[in-house]
């Protein structure tokens, strides 16, 4: 089912400030400092404030194929924004800076200096063919639910629930 809101690229900004998730995720080259300089430009963004970061954990990569363990390790965070940016502006806006640190987007899942996701927006439910939210897979990846738990320990991803919820039953889950 596809709920289309009424801002779009270009469309003005939303009347009332929205809760906004993103996930922030490095594995190739200065990755602790990247994701630094990622927030602080999140920080920057027009019609957004009161961005908080979770502190990076480290993971193994995941690719189409699973997890890999030969690939180069992860660091992952979660950053909390307050904005009145249409959510395809504010996806527009994660993709210009991704290509600043270096984003190629040559492999789906593949190695990356920057990878930014639009994770929730508000209680908004979005299908459309280049933005989907709340993100399709956050649900099940910890490295999401954990750092997001870390900030915001009521948080809930709309239609999927509790994020502590999930994270313990994706834990109980693993072998």
């Amino acid at each position: 089912m596809s709920v289309r809101l009424a801002h779009g690229i270009g469309d003005p900004p939303a009347d009332q400030p929205v809760d906004a998730v993103v996930a922030l995720g490095a594995n190739l080259g200065a990755r602790s400092e990247t994701l630094a300089a990622a927030a602080a430009e999140l920080g920057r963004l027009p019609l957004t404030d009161d961005v908080r970061v979770s502190a990076p954990i480290e993971t193994v990569a995941v690719t189409l194929a699973g997890e890999d363990v030969d690939a180069p390790r992860y660091l992952n965070a979660v950053a909390l924004l307050r904005t009145r940016l249409a959510p395809a502006t504010l996806l527009r806006e994660l993709h210009r800076i991704e290509a600043d640190h270096g984003r190629v987007r040559r492999e789906k899942w593949g190695d990356r200096t920057l990878d930014l996701d639009l994770i929730a927006y508000g209680d908004a439910r979005i299908d459309e063919q280049h933005l989907t939210v709340p993100h399709p897979r956050a649900h099940e990846r910890e490295f999401v639910l954990a750092p997001w738990l870390d900030i915001d320990p009521d948080a809930e991803i709309p239609g999927r629930g509790r994020v502590d919820v999930l994270l313990r039953a994706m834990r109980e889950d693993a072998p």
